[in-house]
């Protein structure tokens, strides 16, 4: 991917209504209608549906949901990764066994895309994915899921000239494809949904269903077993699914005969062909009812072989057609419910909206993504919230919370972590100006959080400008909790290049402002305290100044170490901006950062405050991803397609084996059921040792 083509890191179908659809669903068209939690309009006759059923959602109760994902479990297990990072505290150490440390893929022709597996060594299988991939893998149920973009089509209605953003689910055995969750692109274009990009965040999967965040502002709830269980399941059936377009040319006929024909209640060959393209060939006698002249139709027939009744639409340049799925589609997601951030709480995200959602029993917590427009100063919504708690079986909102306020630098990307952190239950969110603020993981009270504690992750006189050429940074990395400490690194969006990175240990016991320092401002001899400021925390020429804090919740802090002891600092002892996650096993930290440096690290630094660096390694390319720690061994992928092997420990600072993917790895591995799934650029690979 061209870096230019990327202005975030990372980085409809959701109407129920099938009479009425409009322009929702196609490019330079309208938002799609909001989806309630407890209503809905039913897609066939516009009715409203009160008092939904939403058992179906419902995995069990609080106390065995809580045991059923209990972290501790799911990392000693090394049979499941069900979310990004394994668990919500989000430490991508899974207790997976004879994974294998070298692995060859075989050749893959560029031009056919044909795989010569002759050389392929401990590949169990490969599943195409599209033609941008950021998504980490999933694996839980038997399936495993990868965020991407439509440049594989699979699915005959969208072929892969039509840009989607893509949740495909694979089966674990043989990574055959399954279903697909389809978002077409916002009308509103890069400044909230950017081309090709697809869907950057990784699901949460607990038992049958499933979470996550479309590019599109929408939290979603799916059926993980998609229509095979032969079920259309939860509040949201019939949904309103797009299946084909004749477009108006300006040239020829074939636009204005199809209007007439529809109003003769005919299907001209046009028509068909865009069907029969589509998968949903008509067969046999179709009626067409004309609902309003030139605008409106229904097409009652037999299409792909599945009885139906079509919308036909007159919209702007093209004859659009649509289907309400149902069991049928077994290729389709089956959407339980659907939360609309933009549209229901007034979000607007900056490019994309990209989280990994976690929960909490029955809590489900959620970064909103909102951030600035495209002059990437002004902010479009300053009162949306940032940070929102849901229920995860009915999607209705129980708490939401601004802290950033009008202080979001860029956009807000990050994930959430949970964990109980002194007896208290945690949930960690990164705010877009840059601080991490931790909220008592609960229900809330007033439709509020309970703040416990915040920490600016930013030097006060680091300094926020433009396309990066600043000091001061974004979090970008999902926050992980260890041994009772919790652990953050800064970054940018990767566009905005290579600069000073900060990672840090905190104690998540301290309350209130934990932050290293105070902004102040000197009043003679007393001091006032500043408050917060977007570009600047600290401007020295105003008498502005950074005093220490006496409540700082500062274990240590890694930014620079003269590991030669030679006075200076070289690149190689620099901590870099970074999108990665730390990764933590037998106190021994390993994170990269975005200038291709892999750092080790001891998770519990020295008594002063400073870090304990073991080693630094530099993998000569850009890193997106983050480490997975597993079997004794480290791996981490690089932008150049290379994955670098180490073999865990503070000595081993060479890798053992680096083995190139064919295309990037912005992803992270993981590891689950003795095999190690990677997604590429545009291939998700099963890597294991023959059994």
């Amino acid at each position: 991917m061209a870096r230019s083509e990327f202005s975030a890191w990372c980085l409809m179908i959701g109407s129920a209504m099938l009479g009425t659809l409009t322009t929702v669903l196609l490019s330079g068209c309208q938002p799609p209608v909001p989806l309630g939690t407890a209503t809905l309009v039913a897609a066939a006759n516009e009715t409203v549906v009160a008092d939904v059923d939403t058992s179906k959602s419902d995995v069990s109760a609080s106390a065995d949901v809580e045991e059923f994902i209990d972290p501790s479990k799911v990392i000693e297990s090394g049979e499941e990764w069900p979310q990004w990072g394994g668990t919500r505290v989000r430490n991508n150490v899974p207790n997976a066994k004879n994974l294998p440390e070298s692995w060859n893929i075989g050749k893959f022709d560029r031009r056919s895309g044909e795989w010569d597996g002759s050389k392929a060594e401990n590949v169990r299988w490969f599943s195409s994915l599209g033609s941008q991939t950021y998504g980490n893998p999933v694996v839980a149920g038997g399936q495993v899921y990868v965020g991407t973009n439509n440049g594989n089509g699979y699915l005959k209605r969208y072929p892969n000239n039509v840009d989607l953003g893509c949740l495909l689910a694979f089966d674990q055995k043989d990574g055959s494809f399954l279903w697909q969750h389809s978002s077409e692109k916002l009308i509103t274009g890069r400044v909230h949904d950017w081309p090709l990009q697809g869907i950057c965040c990784a699901p949460l999967v607990e038992g049958e269903r499933l979470w996550f965040v479309t590019s599109r502002g929408e939290v979603r709830c799916l059926d993980t077993k998609g229509f095979h269980d032969g079920e259309d399941d939860g509040p949201v059936k019939n949904e309103a699914a797009r299946v084909a377009d004749l477009q108006n040319s300006g040239e020829g006929s074939d636009y204005e005969d199809s209007l007439s024909a529809l109003n003769r209640g005919e299907l001209t060959d046009a028509l068909k062909k865009v069907l029969a393209d589509a998968g949903s060939e008509a067969e046999g006698n179709v009626e067409i009812k004309t609902l309003a002249e030139n605008k409106s139709w229904t097409a009652d027939g037999k299409f792909g072989g599945v009885q139906r009744t079509l919308a036909i639409k007159q919209l702007g340049p093209r004859i659009s057609i649509f289907k309400n799925l149902g069991v049928e589609d077994k290729q389709d997601a089956d959407v339980i419910w659907v939360f609309n951030m933009m549209q229901e709480l007034g979000v607007s995200q900056h490019n994309m909206c990209s989280c990994s959602v976690t929960s909490y029993g029955d809590l489900l917590f959620v970064n909103t993504s909102n951030g600035l427009d495209e002059s990437h100063i002004n902010l479009p919504a300053p009162t949306a919230p940032s940070f929102i708690c849901m229920n995860k079986n009915t999607g209705e909102v129980l708490w939401t919370d601004q802290s950033p306020g009008t202080n979001i630098l860029h956009g807000q990307w990050s994930s959430p972590s949970i964990e109980v952190l002194g007896g208290v239950p945690q949930v960690l969110f990164c705010g877009g100006d840059g601080w991490l603020y931790s909220f008592k993981a609960d229900g809330g009270k007033d439709g509020k959080g309970e703040l416990l504690w915040k920490f600016d992750c930013n030097p006060k006189e680091s300094k926020w400008i433009l396309g990066g050429e600043g000091t001061r940074n974004n979090l970008i990395a999902t926050p992980v909790a260890y041994d009772g400490l919790v652990y953050v690194a800064v970054g940018q969006d990767p566009e905005h290049g290579e600069g000073e990175g900060h990672l840090w240990c905190i104690d998540p016991t301290k309350r209130g402002d934990v932050s290293p320092q105070l902004a102040v401002k000197m009043e003679g001899n007393s001091r006032e305290p500043i408050a917060h400021k977007r570009i600047q925390a600290v401007e020295p020429e105003l008498g502005e100044t950074a005093v220490d804090n006496p409540n700082s919740a500062v274990v240590w802090h890694y930014s620079l170490a003269d590991q030669n002891d030679d006075g200076e600092i070289d690149f190689e002892e620099e901590m870099h901006r970074s999108c990665g996650t730390v990764a933590i096993k037998d106190d021994l930290l390993y994170i990269a950062d975005f200038s291709g440096l892999v750092h080790c690290l001891d998770a519990k630094g020295n008594d002063d405050g400073t870090p304990i660096v073991h080693f630094t390694y530099d993998m000569f390319a850009q890193s997106w991803g983050s480490p997975l720690i597993a079997d004794g061994k480290v791996y981490i992928g690089d932008e150049d397609g290379d994955v670098c092997v180490f073999e865990l420990g503070a000595e081993n600072n060479e890798p053992i084996e680096e083995i190139n993917m064919g295309t990037s790895v912005y992803s992270t591995p993981v590891a689950a059921d003795e095999t190690i799934f990677i997604s590429t650029k545009d291939k998700l690979f099963a890597i294991g040792i023959p059994r």
